[in-house]
């Protein structure tokens, strides 16, 4: 086979020029990041329960959670968290294949929905989080800042968390200090008092009639009807207006409070450049060219400064993590480059052109062969990759002057 292959000039040539065309094609497609995508078969199981204890949470929550989960196989431990307002759930899997763990991550969702109305009506929907090194570390930060900490600010926030979700290459998006809008009822004690009710009686019947209800539906000759009774509403003055049984029979709320529109409790506060700012955290999905997304990123802030320039709001790139990798990637080009041109240089000097030139169109051949190979089975230009590459040029150059030394010593002897 090899004698013919060397034998048959115009095959090896397009042999030849198929490997560094192919090859070169993928190393432009390969998708760029700064580490390898590893699965480390952790899962975070979250689920909030607003206004909720610790103990309240771990009885109504975790526990409930944890036994439902408890009979799945191939679970190393699992480790949970109850604090206020939130339930957080820890799952190592053993090191298993890929294909085991995918159904073992089904197994998991499906036992989860389960009991799903086991839960508390008021608690949110469970988040199942994947644990990998591509979404351990955010891509980039993107910082938006306001003149004022007011709700525009938040607004502008929420409206941009939802546009970058939406981008290819995006696993989620995490937010720092965007607190959640409330509306914040203070009562007068001497007006409650008058009425004989408690703060709790009074929290109670705002909690009745403050909620959505689906009523069924209603078969009107040959149409169906959805009964739903809407009582979430975000406007004060109509939160004013709920009934409020009393002595003297049903008030409105208004008498014995006031309702007024605020926010959550600031948990976390960020400031950049010392105004008041939101951050978000951009974590990519797996085997994403982080390149390109952060590209994309600050192509998308530059466009939101445009549009927002006269409302006050300013959008930042605070972090980039594309430099890493640009480095390592430039490192990597520049070695190769420089690996060409000294075997080019010593063999022309040692060997002549016609020699030279046959070693050195060797190195972008082997190459372009290895990222053809890297790209067919799956793997990303990463910096574990590119340090590879890097250390193998320098034995690659070193091998291609002995070879080529001594295909020149039996040259010179006839062969």
């Amino acid at each position: 086979m090899y004698s013919r292959l060397i034998q048959n000039h115009v095959l090896a040539n397009l042999t030849f020029v198929l490997v560094l065309l192919v090859g070169f094609l993928s190393y432009k497609q390969m998708p760029r990041q700064q580490d390898p995508t590893i699965n480390f078969n952790w899962i975070t199981i979250i689920t909030v329960l607003p206004g909720a204890s610790a103990s309240d949470v771990e009885k109504r929550v975790t526990d409930v959670l944890e036994d439902a989960i408890n009979g799945i196989q191939d679970m190393r431990f699992v480790s949970s968290n109850s604090r206020e307002n939130t339930s957080s759930i820890l799952v190592r899997f053993e090191d298993i294949d890929e294909r085991i763990y995918d159904k073992r991550l089904s197994d998991l969702r499906r036992e989860l929905e389960a009991v799903q109305d086991e839960l508390p009506e008021e608690a949110e929907d469970t988040i199942i989080v994947e644990i990998t090194s591509g979404n351990a570390y955010p891509a980039a930060l993107i910082a938006i800042t306001s003149l004022a900490d007011d709700e525009q600010l938040r607004q502008q926030a929420r409206n941009a968390e939802k546009a970058i979700e939406q981008m290819s290459g995006v696993d989620r998006v995490d937010t720092v200090a965007l607190d959640d809008p409330e509306l914040l009822i203070s009562f007068n004690p001497q007006a409650l008092e008058s009425l004989q009710l408690t703060p709790g009686q009074l929290a109670n019947s705002i909690k009745l009639w403050f909620q959505d209800v689906a009523a069924g539906t209603v078969d009107i000759a040959n149409q169906s009807w959805l009964v739903r009774i809407v009582g979430k509403e975000s406007d004060p003055a109509v939160v004013s207006q709920l009934p409020i049984p009393g002595l003297q029979g049903e008030v409105p709320l208004s008498r014995i409070a006031t309702v007024q529109r605020a926010r959550q409790k600031a948990t976390q506060d960020v400031r950049f450049n010392g105004d008041p700012a939101i951050l978000l955290s951009v974590l990519k999905q797996d085997d994403t060219n982080i390149i390109q997304l952060v590209d994309k990123l600050n192509k998308w802030v530059a466009e939101q400064n445009e549009i927002s320039t006269h409302s006050g709001i300013k959008f930042h790139m605070v972090d980039d993590q594309t430099l890493p990798t640009k480095k390592a990637i430039n490192i990597m080009q520049g070695n190769a480059l420089i690996g060409l041109l000294l075997v080019l240089l010593v063999t022309w000097f040692f060997l002549g052109a016609r020699i030279a030139f046959l070693t050195s169109i060797g190195i972008p051949f082997i190459l372009a062969a290895t990222f053809w190979i890297l790209s067919a089975t799956g793997e990303t230009l990463n910096i574990t990759v590119l340090l590879g590459v890097i250390i193998v040029l320098g034995m690659l150059v070193d091998d291609a002057v002995v070879v080529v030394e001594g295909i020149y010593y039996r040259l010179q002897r006839g062969m």
